[in-house]
């Protein structure tokens, strides 16, 4: 996790909830850049906000474009971009991504992120087309969601079962009437989300499998132990058995 370029700037409870993202995110990154036989990518971070991916993305050298319905998240990006050095390689857009396609120029990113966006939008297989159709030939799409399981499991374990059951059986896998997030995913879902608009998902990974559950009290004063639960993450990431209970799902998608 120490690579320079890594999640910025790495903060010890932030990496656990983006480790396994950014590896995925990295490697990609770097498999694209060398088979098109560049350097500098275009990267496009639909719902980037204030530059989490979009910031370290840049310092790795690419360039990237954000999209985001909010000025106050896009000032930020903007401030956070001059903080790390990287001005001349980010810049902002207010949009969305149901209008994606009118902000951007179709077809002209090597990269697209879409992360946390698919929860909120009203359609979430139209969402998915327009951030494919942002894509150049063998682009890809780095797509985060709300993971269904996560959120039984997660209510099972702070004692709310009549709300675990109601999620395992909602067809959002929403837990009740308080519940903030409109819908969540399986695995399966996500992935034929990314085939329905033609992309083929090449990996599926688990995010926040443990990292969520395990008392921020141990990793805080354990020693070894944030180091430890971040190889674990890492380890599981890939294992379908554990894809049912992550609190986030990432798919990696490729246009052939």
């Amino acid at each position: 996790m120490s690579r320079q370029g890594g999640v910025d700037p790495m903060r010890p409870r932030a990496s656990l909830r983006t480790a396994v993202v950014w590896e995925v995110l990295r490697d990609a990154l770097e498999r694209r850049a060398k088979a098109a036989d560049t350097e500098v990518l275009d990267v496009l971070d639909t719902g980037g906000g204030t530059g989490n991916f979009a910031v370290p993305v840049a310092r790795l050298g690419h360039r990237v474009t954000v999209v985001d319905p909010s000025p106050d998240a896009l000032f930020a990006l903007e401030r956070r971009a001059a903080e790390a050095g990287v001005t001349e390689r980010v810049s902002g857009v207010q949009g969305d991504v149901q209008g994606l396609l009118d902000v951007i120029t179709p077809a002209g990113y090597d990269m697209v992120l879409c992360h946390g966006v698919l929860e909120y939008v009203d359609d979430p297989a139209e969402g998915v087309s327009h951030v494919a159709g942002a894509l150049r030939p063998a682009g890809a799409l780095s797509l985060l969601a709300a993971g269904r399981g996560g959120a039984v499991l997660a209510r099972a374990l702070a004692g709310h079962f009549a709300e675990a059951q109601h999620a395992l059986g909602d067809p959002d896998g929403r837990w009740g009437s308080g519940d903030s997030l409109p819908r969540r995913f399986t695995a399966e879902e996500l992935t034929r989300l990314v085939t329905d608009a033609g992309l083929r998902a090449a990996a599926v990974h688990g995010v926040r499998i443990f990292a969520d559950l395990v008392p921020g009290v141990l990793v805080d004063t354990e020693p070894g132990a944030l180091d430890a639960l971040l190889r674990l993450e890492l380890a599981a990431a890939e294992d379908p058995g554990f894809h049912a209970v992550a609190t986030q799902l990432h798919v990696l998608a490729e246009r052939d």
